[in-house]
């Protein structure tokens, strides 16, 4: 039988290893990589591609309820098991799904149980988590087979073209398959809506100007940092360039 590979994030060294001395004890499973973050959870799991990732819920840099939400377009997609040290924080929710979950201090038989159930179900979908999520610190796009993590605040702007969301930092263009509103209603704070099918970063924009072929034709566009393409406001949010 061959094993079943695991990636252990945490960030207090102390869980992880305890982690890693409970596997031990356990018939065909095999540690492949541990992180300190969500961030580098999602890095290892890409290079990695395990079976199982064990993630702490509350890591700094990137959660483990997003860090499972990216992990989820890996392909196999890898089970999930959550560790917590808080009783209350997510258990509901979890209790309703099949997403397992295990308290701190972690048993052997509760963690050995935890394993068996993975070997016999499917991936299970983290849909039922979003409401608990935070906003989120990266975007994941799907490239060449894989997934690159995109922070937030290298994020210019995002532009709907058809299915996709053009997502533009200072080095290059990404495709995104999620919808423009959905990204404003979790950004909006971040962003604001120039024109119906773009949004802009508030940090990214450097003013303002009327560009067109003459004078009855000109419209208002936004001079962006660090790229040397602009974005044409609409009339109707217009409005927006006088607060500014």
């Amino acid at each position: 039988m061959s094993s079943l590979t695991i990636l252990i994030a945490d960030d207090e060294a102390p869980a992880r290893n305890r982690l890693k001395e409970l596997l031990s004890d356990i018939a065909n499973v095999r540690v492949v990589a541990e992180a300190k973050n969500g961030k580098e959870a999602v890095d290892l799991a890409i290079q990695q591609k395990p079976d199982l990732m064990l993630l702490d819920i509350r890591m700094p840099l990137m959660d483990g309820l997003e860090a499972a939400e990216h992990a989820q377009k890996l392909t196999p997609k890898p089970h999930i098991i959550f560790t917590t040290a808080y009783d209350t924080y997510a258990i509901k929710a979890f209790d309703l799904n099949v997403i397992d979950y295990l308290l701190k201090p972690i048993r052997l038989e509760r963690l050995q149980a935890a394993i068996e159930k993975v070997k016999t179900i499917a991936p299970p979908s983290m849909e039922a988590l979003k409401p608990l999520q935070k906003t989120r610190s990266h975007l994941s796009i799907h490239e060449r087979g894989s997934i690159v993590l995109i922070p937030i605040e290298e994020v210019i702007y995002c532009r709907a073209e058809l299915k996709y969301v053009t997502i533009r930092t200072k080095e290059k263009e990404y495709l995104l398959e999620e919808s423009l509103t959905h990204l404003e209603a979790e950004f909006g704070e971040i962003f604001i809506r120039l024109h119906r099918n773009c949004l802009v970063a508030q940090r990214a924009i450097s003013g303002y100007e009327k560009r067109g072929d003459d004078t009855e034709n000109l419209q208002w566009h936004t001079i962006l940092k660090d790229v040397p393409e602009t974005i044409a406001v609409s009339r109707r949010q217009q409005h927006l360039i006088r607060k500014a």
